[in-house]
C-alpha cells in the first residue's frame, strides 16, 4: 500500500471535521492546515526512481488524497492533472475518500463513462443527515468501485435504504485525538446487523480515543485503537459466516 497527497490543506464542512486529524497535524509544526497548495508529490503516479522504476510500483493500492480531500474546491484545476495520471498508471489502485461526493462530477475526466476500473470512492457519512444527504449522490454516480465510511461515528445511522449491491464495503470507526467525541459501540454492532442482513462486507476499523461499551466509557489509547477493533472480531464478508456478536 502507498500513499499519494497531491494537494494539503482542506476546509471543514461537516460535523465529522470538527476535530480533523490534518489540522491536528499541522498544528504541531505551527501550520494552518486551512491553506491549500499542491504537494512536491503531486506528479508521485509518474515519478520514477535513478533506476527507471516507477516509484508507486505496479499492482499497489494508493491512498489518495489524505491530507486533503480529492474533491476540494480550490482543487478543480489541478483535479484534472491528476485524474490524467491516474488514466496513465492503470496498473495501480487509487483508493479515496471524501465529504464531498455532491462534486464527484466537476473537472471529471471527458472519458470517464462508467467509470475507471483502478478507482475506488468511498463517501463519508458521520451522521443520519450526512448519511441522507450524501448516499443517495453516491449511489446514482457512474462508480464502478464504491463504498461507505462512518468515521468518525458520532451517532446511531440508518444505512439500510443506500445498502444496494453497487456498494462493496461499510468501514466504521471512532474518533482519534485528545477532544475526540464518544463511539458507542452499539451504533458499530447496528451498523454491522444492517450489512450482514444486506449481505453487504463490513470492516470496524478502530475504536476511537472514547469508546462507550454496556454504558461504561473507556478510554483507548491511539497505540491501541486499531488492535482493539481488530480483536472485537466482528468484521464480516459474505464469503463466510458471521461471526458470533460479542
Amino acid at each position: 500500500m502507498a500513499q499519494w497527497n497531491p494537494w494539503h490543506g482542506c476546509h471543514k464542512i461537516s460535523p465529522g471535521c470538527q476535530n480533523c486529524y490534518v489540522y491536528r497535524m499541522d498544528a504541531k509544526f505551527d501550520r494552518d492546515a486551512s491553506v491549500v497548495s499542491k504537494t512536491g508529490n503531486y506528479n508521485l503516479p509518474l515519478k520514477k526512481t535513478r533506476s527507471g522504476e516507477s516509484k508507486l510500483k505496479p499492482g499497489e493500492t494508493v491512498f489518495t488524497c489524505f491530507s486533503s480531500d480529492f474533491f476540494l474546491d480550490l482543487a478543480d484545476d489541478w483535479r484534472i492533472d491528476a485524474w490524467k495520471m491516474i488514466r496513465l498508471r492503470r496498473d495501480l489502485h487509487f483508493f479515496i475518500i471524501t465529504k464531498r461526493i455532491d462534486r464527484f462530477e466537476v473537472s471529471l475526466p471527458l472519458d470517464w463513462c462508467d467509470g475507471y476500473d483502478n478507482v475506488t470512492i468511498y463517501s463519508t457519512c458521520e451522521n443520519q443527515d450526512r448519511a441522507n444527504y450524501r448516499l443517495p449522490i453516491l449511489l446514482s454516480l457512474p462508480i464502478k468501485h464504491k463504498g461507505i465510511t462512518c468515521e468518525p461515528l458520532l451517532e446511531k445511522i440508518d444505512l439500510t435504504p443506500w445498502l444496494t449491491a453497487s456498494i462493496e464495503e461499510v468501514i466504521v470507526g471512532g474518533e482519534s485525538g485528545s477532544n475526540a467525541r464518544s463511539c458507542n459501540y452499539d451504533w458499530i454492532l447496528d451498523i454491522r446487523a444492517q450489512c450482514i442482513e444486506k449481505n453487504i462486507p463490513f470492516h470496524f476499523k478502530q475504536t476511537g480515543a472514547k469508546f462507550v461499551k454496556d454504558g461504561r466509557l473507556y478510554r483507548i489509547d491511539r497505540k491501541l485503537q486499531h488492535s482493539q477493533a481488530v480483536k472485537a472480531g466482528i468484521d464480516f464478508s459474505p464469503a463466510m459466516p458471521p461471526p458470533l456478536q460479542p
